[in-house]
């Protein structure tokens, strides 16, 4: 019987809500392969098995895999039946051998577990007994710290399941426990990062970006649109509003001094991105923010930039550097499209020397020559809407 058998960490540590995340997960799990043809998924000992049809391609299973929250690793595994009362090694030693036929290695180890601990033999006995058989019949050494290959026993209840090859999940939470955020997306290579680790936490995203336009053109919207869609394939289900910002930045840039111009933008979004998040049921803002990897990004800035929402506003990037940054887009696929070149609202009018150390009360000075209220009701009447679905 051909399988995957997928393990989980945290979930583990759930206490009484475990059932609950398990469930959530199982959930993701059907639907990130719902194209594929499976059809049994079944949560067993701390392990959950997704039964393979034949036809289904393993690259295909591995990538989608790969990508659900939640998931610490997996492996594709095939199994033969396991007698309790009297287990005999000789049908698992022979199938192991024949899959093993088809790998070229030197050296390998065997590692075992016993989920089930009313089986009479131990993991170690097991993995000797095996690893045994192996040496005799193939003549393969035996490397338990640097081997070529390595052998995985899964024993259950009622079969033991074998793989040679473990691949990482991303870990974390099941999308769908932690509720839904609104992250602040743009196409550079912040954003989309800050956005999935939040998803990694078992948020759903929802998506509000702030184009140049009509000043610009639709380049930034169509690299958004591409993030989102990457995205999509670690939560299933996106929506993304674009708000053209470029008449609220022409209303600041005529009505307010030079060195606060990045500053008030920040600020306008957060407005009009807290009023969407509020009528999609968010519970906090996102941003792509690094501390002092920009001028707005400073302590003081970030500090007057956030004072204008009353909801939470989560920088899961805030410690990270750019390198770090970086790293984490192009493990999630998104680096690639943010380095492609577009027209970025921020880059609007910015001042060569803009304000670093912005003080709120003189912010706020600054502001009463802006009718806020109705450029925020202008940005939210413009507002543009997408769908996007995984798969789809």
């Amino acid at each position: 019987m051909r399988c995957a058998i997928v393990h989980y960490h945290e979930l583990a540590l759930k206490g009484r809500n475990r059932e609950y995340f398990e469930l959530q997960l199982i959930r993701n799990i059907r639907t990130a392969l719902k194209d594929l043809g499976i059809t049994q998924i079944e949560n067993l000992r701390s392990r959950i098995r997704v039964l393979l049809p034949t036809d289904a391609r393993n690259e295909i299973i591995c990538q989608r895999l790969s990508r659900v929250c939640g998931i610490a690793n997996f492996s594709l595994a095939n199994s033969v039946p396991l007698d309790l009362s009297n287990p005999n090694f000789e049908a698992l030693t022979t199938a192991v051998i024949e899959e093993l036929k088809t790998t070229s290695f030197s050296t390998f180890r065997v590692t075992a577990k016993r989920a089930d601990k009313r089986l009479p033999l131990t993991s170690m006995d097991v993995e000797r007994l095996v690893g045994a058989t192996i040496h005799e019949r193939m003549g393969k050494a035996v490397s338990l710290k640097d081997p070529d290959i390595t052998v995985y026993l899964e024993m259950l209840s009622r079969d033991v399941y074998f793989s040679t090859k473990k691949i990482a999940g991303p870990g974390g939470m099941p999308v769908g426990v932690s509720g839904t955020v609104a992250c602040l997306i743009s196409g550079g290579i912040d954003s989309p990062v800050a956005a999935y680790r939040m998803i990694k936490r078992g948020c759903r995203a929802f998506f509000v970006h702030f184009s140049g336009r009509p000043l610009v053109s639709r380049a930034s919207e169509e690299k958004v649109r591409d993030l989102v869609q990457s995205l999509t394939a670690y939560q299933y289900e996106s929506r993304l509003v674009v708000i053209p910002f470029g008449e609220i930045q022409r209303e600041i840039v005529l009505n307010t001094p030079a060195p606060f111009r990045v500053v008030l933008y920040r600020r306008m979004m957060l407005r009009i991105a807290e009023d969407l998040a509020r009528k999609e049921q968010c519970w906090g803002l996102v941003t792509g923010d690094s501390l002092g990897q920009v001028a707005s990004q400073t302590p003081e800035n970030l500090s007057v930039v956030g004072e204008v929402t009353q909801m939470p506003l989560l920088r899961p990037l805030i410690g990270m550097d750019k390198l770090e940054i970086t790293d984490e887009a192009k493990r999630i696929g998104t680096y690639e499209t943010s380095i492609e070149p577009d027209e970025d609202c921020c880059k609007l009018f910015t001042p060569p020397h803009p304000s670093t150390k912005t003080r709120i009360e003189e912010l706020r000075h600054v502001e009463r020559a802006l009718d806020i209220p109705h450029l925020v009701k202008q940005g939210l009447e413009k507002a543009e809407w997408s769908e996007f679905k995984f798969p789809g």
